[in-house]
């Protein structure tokens, strides 16, 4: 008996509903989930490397590694994180954590580990599947850097650059227009790629980067690999990017009217996400969609600030951002998540102990459905309709239809959608929800308040009465095997 109720319930198991796929067929800067990374305030595994540590000092190292990055991958994985982008790793002066005092170009700095480390990150990750991407400094060097010094170099340093950063008082900026100074970067770029297997760079400060040298560096980039990642990093959120856009050889460019769009939005109900599909939609190239990062209060924090509760809210704009025709970023910790909103709360070492395990397994599984479906991922994005702070957009790719419904109201909401075929319905993936066509061939699709749903559109099996029945029986096998069971042990006791 035992063995005829495992045989039936694998059988229901082989019987259950997998929903149809699309397989994307190349590679694609928009199948990416980034993960962004600092380094020194991340995870500190090898004590040894110890040397410049105090904990107690906000500007000083605090001892996160490469290693203590290699050894959480198995997170990673499970948390749909498909490239990780590590902050600066090379040669730093004394107390640059952050990695903008660039004393040595061509080493990593020693506080983080060797190239040995380094490689044996990138291998590890790449037994998984993820990529690593290196945020590449350009515009900037340390005061301390033997460039800085040298008389014969002179004209390699823009003195007229004004740095308003929160470690600018310790660097000077490089002049990019200087050949001799192109050259230099050039090399610089070319060494990392070459002696390592990193996937791309992340150029920091592209916006505040000469065009023509930008131009140069990205084309000798992609002339040797031209699915090597360049993504472009934006200091200032109101900088002119038109140019940056405009460079067929980066691949993405962070969107700071997004970003605030979005905090805008899910950091209080009542605010309708459509306020945010001008702001994603203004260009043709992918944008770096993000929550927060290293340098401004945490997404959390405001969400606290304003009395929400987090889970809610980062469950609205993880739906939002892991279904737009864009590339999301998530800054490390956020997954936990962890609040801050100075600096040094902001950029304090991720507590691997603290977090919220209902968050944790939500992005877990908005990341396993965009990886599913490639039309979270690719293809057509539009607007369906809005009631009230409820929006319903669309993606299609490749025969494939997904809508995302999002309801940042303070009450239940419904939109109707009309433009879905006959015989068809509207299935979830979060909520489990299912959608039919009404007697008008119409669909009305309600959310509660603060509620999320991703939906395919699927053959109307309506009730699967064979699938009811087969489950029926097997509930009615299992209690003729137990009553059966029960009796052949009283006998065997009597």
């Amino acid at each position: 008996m035992k063995k005829v109720i495992a045989f039936l319930i694998v059988s229901f198991m082989f019987f259950i509903y997998v929903p149809t796929m699309v397989q994307a067929d190349e590679t694609s800067i928009q199948d990416e989930v980034f993960y962004r990374i600092l380094v020194d305030r991340y995870n500190n595994l090898n004590v040894e490397r110890d040397k410049q540590i105090d904990l107690d000092n906000p500007k000083a190292y605090h001892g996160g590694d490469l290693e203590g990055i290699t050894d959480r991958l198995d997170t990673f994985e499970e948390l749909g994180y498909t490239s990780i982008i590590l902050s600066p790793i090379m040669a730093n002066a004394p107390d640059g954590y952050h990695g903008y005092w660039i004393e040595d170009f061509y080493n990593v700095e020693q506080q983080f580990g060797d190239m040995e480390s380094l490689q044996k990150l990138i291998d590890e990750a790449h037994e998984r599947e993820i990529k690593v991407v290196l945020e590449l400094v350009t515009k900037y060097v340390a005061k301390s850097h033997p460039i800085v010094t040298n008389p014969s170099k002179a004209d390699w340093i823009d003195r007229d650059a004004q740095v308003n950063t929160a470690w600018g008082e310790n660097v000077v900026a490089l002049n990019q227009e200087n050949e001799a100074v192109q050259d230099y970067l050039v090399d610089v770029a070319k060494y990392w790629k070459e002696e390592t297997d990193v996937d791309g760079f992340q150029l920091h400060a592209a916006d505040q980067a000469s065009p023509s040298f930008l131009k140069l560096l990205s084309n000798e980039i992609k002339q040797s690999d031209e699915n090597f990642y360049l993504l472009a990093d934006v200091l200032e959120g109101k900088s002119d990017v038109t140019t940056l856009q405009e460079n067929q050889h980066i691949d993405a460019v962070e969107n700071h009217n997004a970003q605030q769009a979005m905090r805008d939005v899910f950091s209080k109900p009542g605010v309708s996400p459509e306020n945010i599909f001008e702001a994603t939609m203004q260009d043709s190239v992918v944008d770096m969609l993000f929550m927060d990062d290293q340098s401004m209060e945490r997404f959390t924090q405001t969400l606290a600030e304003n009395g929400r509760n987090p889970l809610t809210a980062w469950k609205l704009a993880l739906t939002f951002l892991y279904s737009m025709p864009d590339v999301p970023v998530i800054y490390q910790g956020s997954h936990l998540p962890m609040y801050g909103s100075t600096l040094d709360e902001v950029q304090r070492m991720v507590e691997f102990n603290s977090g919220d395990k209902e968050l944790t397994e939500f992005f877990n599984r908005i990341s396993s459905l965009r990886q599913e479906f490639p039309a979270l991922r690719r293809g057509n994005y539009e607007m369906v309709g809005t009631d009230g702070a409820m929006s319903v957009f669309k993606r299609t790719y490749d025969g494939q239809t997904m809508y995302i419904a999002i309801n940042n109201d303070v009450k239940t909401r419904s939109v109707t959608i009309s433009d879905v075929e006959e015989g068809k319905e509207l299935r979830g993936y979060l909520s489990d929800q299912t959608f039919r066509a009404n007697g008008n061939g119409e669909y009305r699709v309600g959310l509660d308040r603060e509620m999320v749903e991703i939906f395919s559109v699927e053959e109307d099996t309506g009730l699967n009465w064979w699938f009811i029945g087969f489950i029926i029986g097997i509930f009615l096998l299992f209690i003729v095997g137990i009553v059966v069971l029960s009796r052949k042990q009283k006998k065997n006791e009597g």
